[in-house]
């Protein structure tokens, strides 16, 4: 769907005009490159340097698919959220609920279809993230502020050997810059941003590298504030701009460097906060948004979440080997209100008969979560570069959390409803579930040099998870009132076996099968499910080729096979939701990467990613009697269909970027740039069918096929523009600069009475934002 591109409006036509004379200036310093010579042939990339293998190697060289975006590569992008950079990594696919902090991941069509985390997210050493059923693990993925963060990391497929349970589609590693004991350094910066029809938002930053004791002691300390201008309007009330929030973070690392072993300390605090979500209403029928960027809010929808993660690492060089420990807590604390009143509120009518009064009202839903983590890990590792490199270590995991969910009724204008219905309907629902997850795993992994060409690797590690959980019903009609108690343990095994061959000095191909899990835990106490439901495993077949071509052009080609099994699916019994394990899915697919550097300056980059995943049976079939509306009767219900495409999965998609850069006079010089993303279609959900039948002899009365919606393709391009010398840097950028209109997610609106879908609540990728930024380094 294609909108023309509207004016830039009134009060956003200064920034509009600075960005655009940023960009100006930058361009017409380009001809002062003349006067100072610059190389016009063709340069070496850069060397990349990865920690996948928990060890420094070059990219080149790890037997793995993996993405480097570093430092520069996220500023150029101006990215501040995940869905700025998602895009821009083959294989890797993002749904966004509306804010940072609220979105889905999913690699390599392994969606997201239980509550509990299929892609796992590191903090440099240390895990952060829930691996238990009741944290909403896969609604709020970790979405940092990428400020004072070298690099971050995208590995693809199953990364169970090495990170454990919750990495089965793949990792995101966030590497964050160390204290540097040698340099001091400062730094300084500020922005301004406005998307189209939207208000202006301001940033800045600050930061700075101090060394205490030269060579052996340093402190680096760094703060960032994001606000997230607003562009959505409320069609109830009339209010602009409500979906506005914010971004902050702030970290402090201290580090000690001897001669044979090094301490570092962090602490990093992030918050994300938000009035109200990023979402608009469309039209059910044609997709089309109702009212431009607007939507339906009766009640505020804000959004927190916020994490303390402590962190401290120690390295011991024992001479033959390498000793290293990873201490880490986290205290994570999420709060959504969710306006659902176009579900609940019409509850009122289902009463009328005792009281003609009674009317559709408004309705929310509050869900707070609190979790707090520690982990250790302890490890040995060989020295790199041997024929024989290898690494054996032990790992736990100990997690608290609650999860209070409220529902709650009132008048459309917010007040109570009247006497006595304030008393029966004020509250549909009210409940706590506390959870806990302690798990305990050792694992190694090893790899021999057997000739200058041949390497082979292999890994394994060994886990037990133990669980407990309850579900604690304190009031409301929606849910039976009750407390409800359930553990579970497990025993889960992951291996690896990685051949590698080196056609030659700057070509390799490699194999690689490898497992991956997403933890199972105890299930909602109920007759017909089961007390627990089992981890969710795949086995991923991998073949891949990275090669260089004269040390400027990289490419990267890789084919995958993944047979997912057991998956975890939602089901119901009398009225009680809870998992099972159940199906299976098939996910194949070809990812290539290029990096091309043909001048000096100048470096061309491609990512493409093709995936063919779909379910392979249909999802066991959830079976309520239908009496006594029709006798001997049961409605059987499927939420997924073999043959149906995995959701929010794309079949294709693909991204170019292009960065130039060229020096001018007396130490400056300009940078432009630019990248395009494709995204093709996707499916937001699976099939439903509804079978209703009399059981003996089984007889089908009717059958009812719900396809999901389907969301279309798009494009979208970014630019930016530079100008820099040692210690300042002034850059503007517009990014969806043609200002598509196109969705990241969607849903439908449908009362819960009724069955009446009101319209469709969809999340708009960001608009088109003109923005300004300026830093400075001393």
């Amino acid at each position: 769907m294609t909108a023309s591109i509207p004016s830039v409006p009134a009060r956003r036509s200064r920034l509009a005009l600075a960005v655009v004379a940023a960009m100006a200036v930058a361009g017409g310093n380009a001809a002062l490159a003349q006067e100072a010579p610059a190389e016009t042939g063709p340069v070496e990339l850069d060397s990349i340097v990865v920690t996948a293998n928990k060890r420094q190697e070059n990219i080149r060289e790890v037997a793995t698919a993996i993405t480097r975006l570093g430092e520069m590569q996220l500023e150029n992008l101006n990215a501040t959220q995940m869905a700025d950079y998602a895009s821009y990594v083959p294989g890797l696919q993002l749904q966004s609920n509306g804010t940072p902090g609220q979105v889905q991941v999913s690699m390599r069509g392994v969606a997201a279809l239980s509550p509990g985390s299929t892609v796992g997210t590191y903090v440099d050493d240390a895990p952060v993230g829930s691996n238990s059923l009741y944290q909403q693990a896969t609604l709020y993925q970790l979405d940092l502020l990428p400020y004072d963060i070298e690099s971050i990391e995208v590995l693809r497929g199953p990364q169970g050997t090495l990170y454990g349970a919750g990495a089965m589609g793949g990792l995101i590693k966030y590497s964050m810059r160390k204290p540097d004991t040698a340099q001091r350094e400062f730094r300084v910066g500020a922005g301004v941003s406005s998307p189209a029809s939207g208000e202006t938002g301001l940033n800045y930053r600050v930061g700075m590298n101090l060394p205490i004791v030269e060579d052996a002691f340093a402190l680096r300390v760094s703060a960032a504030r994001q606000e997230l201008p607003g562009y959505v309007d409320n069609l109830v009330d009339g209010r602009r701009d409500i979906d506005q929030g914010r971004q902050t973070s702030a970290r402090a690392a201290l580090r000690w460097e001897g001669e044979a072993a090094s301490v570092q300390f962090a602490v990093m605090r992030q918050e994300v906060e938000s009035d109200n979500n990023s979402r608009i209403a469309v039209d059910a029928a044609t997709q089309r948004p109702l009212a431009g960027l607007s939507n339906r809010v009766y009640v505020d929808e804000p959004f927190s979440k916020e994490i303390e993660h402590y962190s401290l690492a120690i390295e011991y060089d024992l001479g033959f080997a390498d000793l290293v420990s990873s201490t880490s807590y986290a205290d994570t604390r999420t709060a959504i209100r969710s306006d659902v009143s176009l579900s609940y509120g019409e509850y009122p009518l289902a009463f009328l008969d005792a009281d003609p009064t009674l009317e559709a009202g408004s309705s929310y839903l509050d869900n707070r979560l609190s979790l707090t983590q520690f982990t250790q890990e302890v490890r040995l590792q060989s020295k790199s570069g041997g024929p024989f490199e290898w690494l054996v270590g032990g790992f736990h995991s100990d997690e608290d959390g609650d999860n209070y969910q409220y529902v709650a009724l009132n008048r459309l204008d917010g007040s109570p409803l009247q006497a006595p219905w304030n008393d029966i309907l004020g509250v549909l629902g009210e409940l706590v579930i506390p959870s806990t997850y302690e798990e305990t795993a050792v694992f190694a992994n090893a790899s021999y040099r057997f000739t200058e060409r041949f390497k082979l690797g292999a890994g394994l590690r060994f886990s037990r998870n133990d669980q407990s959980f309850q579900q604690n019903v304190t009031g409301g009609v929606l849910i039976p009132i009750g407390v409800q108690d359930n553990r579970s343990s497990e025993d889960v095994f992951t291996w690896s076996i990685t051949p590698q061959f080196q056609i030659s000095p700057d070509s390799m191909v490699y194999a690689k099968a490898s497992t991956g899990y997403q933890p199972g835990g105890p299930n909602v106490v109920a007759v017909g499910l089961p007390s627990a439901v089992d981890s969710s495993t795949l086995t991923s077949y991998e073949l891949g080729w990275k090669a260089g071509f004269g040390r400027r052009l990289a490419f990267d080609l890789v084919a995958y096979q993944i047979d997912w099994e057991d998956i975890q699916v939602a089901s119901q019994v009398n009225g009680v939701s809870g998992l099972v394990n159940g199906g299976e899915a098939t996910s194949r697919g070809v990812e290539a990467s290029l990096q091309w550097r043909p001048l000096s300056g100048l470096t061309l980059g491609f990512n493409g990613a093709w995936n063919d995943s779909e379910l392979d049976q249909d999802f066991p079939a959830i079976v309520v009697p239908l009496d006594p509306d029709l006798p001997g009767g049961v409605l059987e219900l499927n939420t997924g269909l073999a043959g149906d495409r995995m959701p929010y999965v794309p079949d294709l998609t693909l991204s170019a970027t292009v960065d130039y850069t060229v020096a001018l006079s007396n130490g400056w010089s300009a940078g432009f740039g630019g990248g395009y993303c494709w995204v093709d279609d996707r499916t937001n959900a699976t099939t439903e069918r509804q079978v209703i039948a009399v059981a003996d002899p089984r007889t089908v009365l009717d059958t009812t096929l719900t396809a999901p919606l389907t969301i279309e393709s798009y494009g979208a391009f970014d630019l930016y523009a530079s100008l820099s010398n040692g210690s300042w840097t002034l850059r503007g950028y517009v990014r969806n600069a043609g200002d598509k209109r196109a969705y990241s997610s969607i849903t439908d609106v449908t009362g819960a009475l009724t069955g009446i879908t009101h319209h469709l609540a969809a999340v708009p990728i960001q608009p088109r934002t003109l923005g300004l930024e300026v830093d400075y380094r001393f």
